[in-house]
């Protein structure tokens, strides 16, 4: 790993109190607070995410100096700054789950991640309201308040997994199939993409299905479910790192045998 990271216990040390400090005084104290508005895009943002995002960006370039990239961020500037990111890129989501956190749902998270090469090299994903912090360095695992993932050690058969699928960007022949004939026992979806990654690598969720997610979604978490032993790879190719940066589906599972069962069955149902 390049120079920049060569004290990396350091650099998460301090990007996962980083994060704990943004949500102790940005995001916790507007929970159940704030008004909301609607992007162009018709998804939520507030004065929390706008707040965090700024707050992070400052902290993020005190531990190291890089081109910050956020979701709040207009899409032009998004795009400048991703393609400026020569000597790295920092991936932040300040309120993963804006509309659980409007609502008073306890579920949502911080994410950031730093990137290189459009990979992920440092990601951490906080819940705040669980107090739960996910945390990985690519090559050197990844935990959950100090704990090796994943934390849940039982594997069960497909027919007997506990899934993670978001309905709302999958084809209608695919959502039509899951919906009459589940290959999995049971099915969740809490509207958090980036701690949906987390709960795959704790074993909390054996598998996992999403149509489209932004950048952001899945920076970290993709990390961290790689480092705690689990595959993914989009609907439409077996490298997840072959499509758009903007813009990925996912199909990931936490074991290879659980990963080539859940593959085969949702691409025989595209």
């Amino acid at each position: 790993m390049e120079a920049a990271l060569s004290n990396s216990e350091s650099t998460l040390d301090r990007l996962s109190d980083a994060v704990r400090r943004v949500a102790a005084e940005e995001v916790m104290p507007r929970y159940l607070k704030v008004a909301h508005q609607r992007k162009s895009d018709g998804s939520l943002f507030t004065e929390a995410d706008v707040a965090a995002q700024d707050k992070l960006s400052q902290l993020l370039r005190n531990i190291l100096p890089a081109q910050v990239v956020g979701e709040e961020m207009p899409l032009e500037l998004q795009q400048q700054r991703w393609s400026a990111g020569k000597s790295g890129v920092w991936c932040v989501d300040p309120i993963d789950g804006t509309s659980n956190f409007v609502n008073g749902l306890p579920y949502f998270a911080i994410s950031v991640a730093l990137m290189r090469q459009g990979r992920p090299v440092l990601g951490v994903v906080y819940d705040p309201v669980a107090e739960e912090m996910f945390c990985a360095e690519r090559g050197a695992g990844a935990y959950l308040n100090g704990e090796r993932l994943p934390i849940r050690d039982y594997v069960p058969e497909l027919r007997r997994a506990m899934a993670e699928v978001d309905f709302k960007r999958l084809t209608k022949p695919l959502a039509q199939a899951l919906a009459s004939s589940p290959p999995y026992s049971s099915q969740r979806n809490f509207g958090a993409s980036t701690l949906e990654w987390c709960y795959v690598a704790a074993g909390r969720f054996d598998v996992y299905l999403h149509g489209g997610q932004r950048l952001w979604d899945y920076a970290a978490g993709s990390l961290i479910l790689e480092e705690a032993g689990g595959l993914m790879c989009s609907l439409d190719s077996d490298d997840f790192w072959t499509e758009g940066s903007w813009k990925r589906s996912v199909v990931a599972a936490r074991t290879p045998e659980l990963f080539g069962a859940w593959v085969y069955w949702v691409r025989q149902h595209m």
